[in-house]
């Protein structure tokens, strides 16, 4: 089997307050995005150990979210070793959610591969354990998210009447660790009443860029003046709305058709 895992946009992310258990309540957009995708193929083994070739990443197969997703199901339902190869063509470190695209994507194509009595609901479930925003793409349609991104609800959304562009800076990353440490939480500065999320997203996209706002870049953007420059550069050429995705470093805009 093989597969096209692609990314997500967020449409908007506030960070509302610290949790007790150490994360973070979060109220997200998530919306799909094809700008860039990983290639997947999953095959079943001859060998008694399942195996994971990865093209385009520095890390550790062993480390990688489609190999923690095989051993998941492997945990619950003792499904047989296979061989998986991934081709890395989403950036890393960019905010668009590759990696737990791949792990959703394993998922989906071992539960069809095995005939595992699992629906999306049930697979969005174990795709959380893996990551906050796993659960998304085992859905892959606009889904406003809440908790730690791993709560989800449908969200009719048409973005027809325009153009994405997403592009990363050159040579910039942003690890989730960094986004963090110095994120803006809404619930500590009650003075600036900013608009809620959800109400933010039903206003028209033309007022979306004094409304509709992604918290991390006031904690990111310092760090990386070459995001704010891209951003910037987004609404210099014309956008309508520009925005970081997630936790950075990749900047998306919407254009008129």
């Amino acid at each position: 089997m093989i597969a096209y895992p692609e990314v997500k946009i967020n449409l908007g992310l506030s960070v509302l307050r610290r949790r007790e258990d150490s994360f973070h309540e979060l109220q997200t957009l998530f919306v799909p995005c094809s700008a860039f995708h990983d290639t997947l193929q999953i095959e079943p083994s001859d060998s008694p150990q399942t195996t994971l070739e990865l093209e385009g990443a520095s890390w550790s197969p062993s480390e990688d979210l489609t190999f923690k997703a095989y051993r998941l199901l492997k945990e619950e339902f003792d499904i047989p070793a296979v061989r998986m190869k991934l081709s890395k063509g989403s950036p890393v470190g960019a905010g668009l959610g590759g990696g737990s695209s791949d792990a959703a994507c394993a998922l989906k194509m071992l539960s069809e591969m095995f005939s595992l009595p699992l629906s999306d609901d049930d697979l969005a479930q174990r795709a959380a354990r893996l990551g906050s925003d796993c659960a998304f793409f085992i859905y892959n349609r606009p889904m406003f998210a809440r908790g730690r991104g791993e709560i989800l609800s449908p969200y009719p959304i048409d973005l027809s009447a325009y153009r994405l562009e997403v592009r990363i800076p050159r040579g910039s990353a942003v690890s989730t660790r960094e986004a963090y440490a110095g994120v803006f939480v809404r619930d500590s500065h009650p003075e600036l009443k900013l608009m809620p999320l959800e109400q933010a997203l039903k206003q028209p996209v033309s007022e979306w860029r004094e409304c509709l706002v992604n918290d991390f870049e006031r904690s990111v953007f310092p760090l990386h003046p070459e995001i704010a420059a891209l951003k910037q550069e987004f609404y210099d050429s014309g956008a309508v709305y520009a925005s970081m995705s997630g936790s950075g470093s990749a900047v998306f805009a919407l254009f008129e058709k």
